[in-house]
């Protein structure tokens, strides 16, 4: 039986059936998700949102289908739809024939009831093609049951809206339709196994998605209906629609649904420790983020054809972002037994290093990478440290050693955005006018709202991690002068961190040191003592950084001041910046972004620190015991991006974060090695 159950007390309510939500993806960043009301709140909603330049070029194609239910046992009419338009009215009510919700893997079941009759409702994706699936069964009835679906079709990009301003293309094939939007789109089909499809055009006006207005953005689309699909089923029988990019005839679907069911089940074999349901369910949604990246964007000349592997760092709108895939990779990959995908990702992002730095993100609309980070290139030796301890495989160390000594070396002389090693001190300084280049990157227009130019904690905290691991790399490979020197320089970073960053009057560490906007310190340098999580890294990382009596220090005032169920907030909430609620228009929410907001990937470091502060394992699991909870709330079985700083923490932000379920799933594995 699935963990993720939902019975009449969740569905059968509008206000919490409209806020829990559902995602499907095809591990090319193409995906299909929505509510369990069946109302769409987001324009991120959809039946098929293709990767057309995967894991890019997110184009929403189908939004969703409308499903009316005539129940000949009783004659009456059961509309199992619900819609919201901007005038607040809802119409109809299909959620209250929604007996239960629960997922099957990662496959969302919808069961109606209808006096005796119970109707089944499944949505996956075909693995690596941009193809959903919707089956309806009926499970019981004492008489037949007719059925009518109603597609509603657009084309845009996902970003965007629809409005009753084009008319496409729509051409009868077996089964359904093809619709072609105008002559350089990309053509979709939508069939159906049983029933036929009856052409009758027409336009939806208004949508409402409550979720943008919550955002301040935009808020009402305009849908097109071609037709619809009428058909009859009995007791047992089945009809399965698909929608899909690719030439399709229409077929029950069952044996794509027995692979992907395959799969599924594949991916818990693949680590044999035992787990609880709802590691269990993080492991599967763990998949959802890992996808194939596409040839044309890889710029190298020595690998041009060669596709990649990356990793979605959110649902439902980010793409592949080099820090988050770094930071992600060993909860997603390594925890989960994945190390083909582990080594294809360390390898892909090789081929994008430039000037010593990984690329921040690709853009959705195609061109060169965006390298304005510090620290995403640091967080690539985090990760292939980790993929060394999981596997061994001294192999690729070797295929990437040249490229990390370059890193290195790039660092220390100095690369773009003004990321360099400090001579006198070894730190690292990082950061220009106008630039965010740390993970707190909230930008309004030219305001950087936290524009940490200096020596940030983290950064630097990452760059003794990078050093004592390129040391260990030499050493493994039999470069004893190379390690020797590295080694070196790690111990100077190490001694300069502790004594240079730590803040005595408040018994922790400075946020960020040498820094234009920081107070002045007894040592005449201006340094930034707001109290923040980044410090938490200092103890969490392989390597140690700080005395035992510093790391505690961190660790109790992390847990005692930024500590929350879900993760760490980004601000303590005394300080006069603090924000407590996340909402609003984007200068409101960009400006709380890290000024209070709690952040779940926080979470895994502060357990994984107060382990090895405290080294009690029970003790640093107990953090983790609100998580399962969380799987029921929000995208169902995932973990949201961010919550509220204040109580009650409610979620906010990408719906389904890649860092958020990998730490989770990392400090959840490194407790258990030590029960």
């Amino acid at each position: 039986m699935t963990s993720i159950t939902l019975g009449r007390a969740d569905c059968g309510h509008l206000e919490t059936a409209i806020r829990k939500e559902w995602l499907v993806t095809n591990g090319l960043g193409g995906y299909a998700a929505g509510t369990i009301s069946g109302a769409n709140t987001r324009r991120y909603h959809g039946l098929l949102i293709a990767a057309l330049r995967p894991p890019l070029e997110r184009t929403l194609l189908v939004a969703k289908f409308d499903v009316v239910a005539h129940y000949d046992g009783n004659g009456n009419i059961y509309p199992l739809t619900t819609n919201e338009y901007a005038d607040g009215t809802i119409d109809p009510h299909g959620y209250q024939y929604l007996e239960s919700f629960h997922l099957e893997g990662l496959i969302p079941v919808w069961v109606y009831a209808m006096a005796d009759a119970r109707l089944e409702q499944r949505i996956w994706m075909a693995h690596d093609h941009n193809t959903t699936y919707v089956t309806f069964t009926l499970k019981r009835a004492l008489d037949s049951v007719f059925l009518k679906l109603t597609p509603f079709c657009t084309y845009r990009d996902f970003h965007g809206h629809t409005h009753d301003d084009w008319h496409p293309n729509v051409v009868p094939i077996t089964g359904g339709f093809k619709v072609k939007a105008f002559d350089e789109a990309q053509p979709y089909r939508i069939v159906a196994d049983k029933g036929e499809f009856n052409r009758d055009e027409d336009w939806y006006w208004r949508f409402k998605y409550r979720v943008e207005t919550y955002r301040g953005l935009e808020d009402t689309e305009d849908m097109f209906t071609p037709g619809h699909f009428t058909l009859t089923l009995y007791p047992g029988q089945t009809v399965t629609c698909i929608c899909s990019t690719e030439p399709i005839k229409p077929h029950s679907g069952l044996e794509a649904f027995q692979q992907e069911r395959q799969r599924q089940a594949t991916l818990l074999e693949k680590n044999p420790l035992v787990k609880p349901d709802w590691i269990k369910q993080l492991t599967l949604a763990a998949d959802q983020f890992v996808v194939r990246r596409s040839p044309a964007d890889d710029t190298s000349s020595t690998l041009p054809d060669q596709p990649g592997t990356t990793i979605i760092a959110g649902y439902p709108w980010f793409g592949d972002w080099g820090r988050h895939t770094m930071l992600a990779l060993p909860g997603l990959t390594l925890c989960t037994g994945r190390f083909d995908d582990a080594a294809a990702i360390l390898r892909t992002f090789a081929r994008f290093v430039q000037q010593g730095l990984l690329p921040n993100h690709f853009l959705d609309i195609g061109g060169d990478p965006v390298y304005n980070a510090a620290d995403a290139t640091l967080w690539y030796f985090f990760a292939i440290h980790q993929y060394l301890d999981y596997t061994n495989d001294l192999a690729l160390v070797a295929e990437l050693y040249p490229a990390l000594v370059e890193i290195i070396d790039w660092h220390r002389r100095g690369t773009r955005y003004n990321i360099h090693v400090d001579p006198i001190d070894g730190l690292l300084f990082a950061g220009r006018a106008g630039m965010q280049l740390t993970w707190m990157d909230a930008k309004v227009g030219q305001w950087v709202i936290t524009p940490r130019i200096g020596k940030p904690v983290e950064v630097n905290a990452l760059w003794h991690n990078a050093l004592r691991v390129i040391a260990h790399f030499s050493e493994r490979l039999e470069k004893p002068d190379e390690a020797g020197h590295y080694l070196e320089q790690a111990e100077a970073v190490a001694t300069n961190f502790r004594q240079r960053f730590w803040f005595e009057a408040g018994e922790y560490l400075y946020d960020v040191i040498d820094t234009p906007a920081g107070a002045m310190s007894p040592d005449g340098k201006r340094n930034d003592h707001s109290l923040r999580p980044n410090q938490i890294l200092a103890i969490s990382l392989p390597f140690k950084l700080l005395s035992d009596e510093q790391a505690k220090a961190v660790v109790d005032i992390c847990a005692l001041r930024l500590l929350t169920s879900y993760g760490l907030r980004s601000l303590v909430a005394e300080d006069p910046a603090y924000v407590g609620r996340y909402g609003g228009a984007p200068f409101q929410r960009d400006n709380a972004y890290h000024q209070g907001t709690v952040w779940a990937w926080f979470l895994g470091h502060f357990v994984t620190a107060h382990y090895r502060a405290y080294d009690d394992a029970e003790l640093a699991r107990s953090f983790l015991k609100a998580m399962p909870y969380h799987l029921l709330d929000a995208c169902l079985g995932s973990i949201s991006e961010i919550f509220d700083g204040a109580a009650p923490h409610a979620p906010r932000g990408c719906f389904a974060q890649a860092w958020s379920v990998a730490e989770v799933l990392r400090a959840w594995h490194e407790l258990e090695a030590h029960p």
